[in-house]
């Protein structure tokens, strides 16, 4: 296993590593963490990870604090799935 539970498959590890990744790359690998995880409440998780690597000016860390202000819940937009129920 490459990470653990708080970053399982290692990819906000892994963005704080590449050099010169832009905050759109960062966004994209934040949605790849966020979808991974599940359902539920991801603030506490992004603070977590925030705490552990927040490198400030690093693309990651703009990301992740975007990640804290707006919807942390995952969850399908299309399909039957989505829609109300009722």
């Amino acid at each position: 296993m490459k990470g653990d539970a708080l970053d399982p498959k290692g990819l906000i590890q892994d963005a704080y590593r590449i050099e010169g990744i832009t905050e759109a790359e960062c966004r994209v690998i934040f949605l790849d963490w966020a979808l991974s995880m599940g359902e539920g409440d991801l603030g506490p998780q992004i603070a977590a990870l925030l705490e552990r690597h927040g490198v400030e000016g690093h693309p990651m860390t703009t990301v992740l604090r975007a990640g804290l202000d707006g919807p942390v819940t995952p969850r399908r937009r299309g399909g039957h799935r989505a829609r109300p129920r009722g």
